[in-house]
């Protein structure tokens, strides 16, 4: 086993998901199977416009030959261990590529770095994560509906452990990845919740919305900013119990189940649809948001 990068174009021509596959050209089959089993970096490169750097990492679980398209084979993803960075990491930290691997013996960039599949080394692994999931504002979930007590504030966890087993069991950590989650969702909204428009921050400067799932992860549902939706309190309440739910094109939906339709109306921004990320890869996916509609919405 081996890690590696993937590099990852958001126009790709390819039925590509981060989260589920990845299609790749038959030349790189050696080096994407020797990652199964072990994890991989997404990166997107640096001509892409705004280009996120390392934005993402995930666990390949096998390859399999592409069935639509000869020469072309797919790394399946692990279920759940897709997990997008709360701070992406450019490729050029200032002082050089964050991938040391990359410089020849005269420290300069090699070839290896137009390579759209290739190894990467631990160091270089843990380098590139543990920036990208980095100690930043305290995202832990609320309390019930109260703050967190006096004390008990979220502090930046360090890697401590010398185990590369025991690093990555901690970052991937249902704790972490809740935390990761919620910082992801939380910016890609702005910190607004979606159906009311509200953005409230606490005396503590810290924002009064949750990170909702879109389909739970009891239910599979995937740690990636389409199956996420930054909600108040109160909203994603109604939200897991399936009295709102949304439309493919984000028109907020009331169920007629709901005891006083009128005030839950009164309630979400009288535009009717939700309020969605600026960035259009962020938006909530159909596929999620039907999920959520046959098996949570009371129509």
């Amino acid at each position: 086993m081996a890690k590696g990068v993937f590099m990852h174009r958001p126009d790709s021509i390819y039925e590509d998901s981060p989260a589920e596959r990845y299609p790749f050209p038959r030349q790189y089959l050696g080096r994407a199977a020797a990652c199964v089993g072990d994890w991989i970096v997404y990166l997107e490169p640096t001509k892409v416009k705004e280009s996120r750097g390392y934005f993402a990492m995930a666990q390949v679980q096998q390859i399999i030959p592409d069935p639509h398209l000869p020469a072309m084979f797919v790394a399946l993803i692990a279920p759940s261990t897709y997990l997008e960075f709360s701070r992406p990491v450019a490729f050029n930290d200032g002082g050089g590529p964050v991938e040391g691997g990359l410089l020849n013996d005269r420290g300069r960039l090699s070839g290896r770095a137009q390579a759209a599949v290739r190894p990467l080394s631990d160091a270089d692994f843990f380098r590139i994560v543990e920036r990208g999931l980095g100690a930043g504002e305290p995202v832990l979930p609320r309390i019930g509906d109260g703050e967190i007590p006096a004390g008990l504030e979220e502090a930046p966890t360090p890697f401590l452990f010398d185990d590369p087993h025991a690093r990555v069991l901690q970052f991937t950590s249902r704790l972490v990845r809740d935390r990761v989650f919620r910082a992801v969702v939380l910016r890609a909204y702005g910190e607004r919740c979606a159906i009311t428009g509200l953005k409230l921050i606490n005396g503590g400067g810290r924002a009064e919305v949750d990170a909702a799932h879109i389909r739970p992860v009891a239910a599979a549902g995937p740690d990636i900013v389409n199956n996420g939706i930054a909600l108040s309190g109160t909203a994603h309440w109604m939200f897991d119990r399936g009295l709102i739910s949304l439309t493919d094109e984000l028109g907020i939906l009331v169920s007629r189940r709901v005891n006083d339709v009128e005030a839950v109306r009164g309630f979400i921004n009288k535009s009717g649809r939700a309020y969605a990320p600026g960035q259009a890869r962020e938006r909530p996916h159909p596929r999620f948001l039907h999920w959520h509609r046959e098996h949570c919405f009371k129509d």
